[in-house]
């Protein structure tokens, strides 16, 4: 099935080179730009059907690379899973490839991206996967994790950092045939196509082309959150795992209201997310970390009791943050909280902070990131 598509406005491409304007100590010697690097982004998966197109006209091909025809431009038709592989307008195959002509964007779902898209049969139906350019990937990620008003050292320290993040995960991923991320928050970053770029994005990213954080010459787990509430945390007392660049530091975060957040649960809530422990009786919070992050909690019921501890905290009770207070009333529990996030690594926030402070984007990456080195990126084809 047809539709017509319509693109309000598209992005000029704006690729000028930035010279560094300072250096520190611990940056490693820079090496001139590298050559492309792909990176495979799950937008959809294990879905029935969805909608790809293209502002262009687009070719279509199967997985031999061979031309099955053309796609209009500003149209899009419904990719369907069917038995075999994938049906896609008149065509059938194992998988398809749609690649714009010229400059054009392809289509998947609701939104706009760079690149060309992969629709290739998964388990439960079907994968859509736009194949892109790592440095335009992050065109649209630094304004999906930062509001692109902010200034622009913010802008370039979190572009390094999801660069390395988008690598790091590159790597962890070489055995999965079908993608290296996707392009949410709760797994990956935030990735929303061309909708979220915009000159200051293209601008940090730019003067930035290359680089990422490396760890005795290791490409690092750069993560990020939105604010620690105070004070980042140690990596062990979140995932039990110590990373040496991934320790605790003071915060700048603390005025920020979206990292004031106050919770409250009734027990049938947290017994529906914990069904086993019957009807919740209590909360207490078991442990802490030396910044007051809950390490572990107990939920005791009339059936039993549940022990959370590090991350778990927070995403089986679905919490901004595990710095948190639990007080008992009216027969159910209020959690009074700071931070945004699993408080590991730089805090945007807190990057905010710094850069209106006058920091730079290697002082803001090196305060967050212990021991790290600044390294052009070398990747393995």
């Amino acid at each position: 099935m047809k539709f017509q598509l319509f693109l309000a406005s598209l992005f000029s491409h704006i690729k000028g080179r930035h010279w560094w304007l300072g250096i520190v100590i611990w940056i490693a010697l820079v090496a001139p730009a590298q050559a492309s690097v792909i990176l495979r982004v799950a937008i959809e998966r294990d879905v029935k059907q969805v909608k790809v197109g293209s502002s262009t006209t687009a070719v279509v091909k199967d997985s031999s690379g061979r031309t099955l025809g053309q796609l209009p431009g500003m149209s899009a038709y419904y990719a369907q899973a069917v038995p075999g592989g994938v049906a896609l307008d008149k065509w059938q195959s194992n998988l398809f490839w749609v690649e714009p002509t010229g400059q054009g964007f392809v289509y998947i779902g609701d939104r706009w991206y760079r690149g060309r898209t992969l629709v290739v049969p998964s388990e439960k139906g079907l994968s859509v996967v736009n194949w892109v350019d790592l440095e335009e990937y992050l065109y649209s990620v630094i304004g999906g994790e930062m509001d692109s008003r902010w200034p622009l050292e913010a802008l370039k320290a979190q572009a390094i950092a999801a660069r390395t993040y988008a690598l790091y995960e590159r790597e962890k991923q070489r055995n999965n045939p079908i993608y290296d991320l996707g392009d949410t928050p709760d797994r990956w970053q935030i990735y929303k196509g061309v909708s979220s770029e915009s000159r200051p994005t293209l601008a940090a990213v730019d003067a930035t082309a290359g680089k990422v954080l490396t760890y005795r010459n290791r490409v690092i787990l750069s993560v990020f959150h939105a604010c620690s509430g105070g004070h980042t945390e140690n990596s062990e007392d979140v995932w039990g795992s110590r990373e040496p660049y991934l320790r605790a530091v003071p915060d700048f975060d603390q005025n920020i209201s979206e990292c004031n957040w106050i919770r409250t649960f009734s027990p049938t809530e947290i017994s529906a997310q914990i069904p086993q422990i019957g009807n919740v009786k209590q909360m207490i919070p078991e442990s802490t970390s030396p910044f007051g992050s809950v390490t572990s909690l107990k939920i005791v019921g009339d059936k039993g009791e549940k022990v959370l501890r590090g991350e778990d905290v927070r995403t089986a009770l679905k919490l901004k943050s595990t710095r948190f207070n639990v007080s008992n009333g009216n027969g159910g529990f209020t959690l009074r909280g700071l931070g945004y996030g699993h408080a590991l690594g730089m805090s945007q926030w807190g990057a905010y902070n710094l850069a209106k402070r006058g920091y730079n984007h290697l002082q803001i990456l090196n305060y967050y990131y212990k021991g790290v080195a600044l390294a052009p990126i070398q990747v393995k084809k």
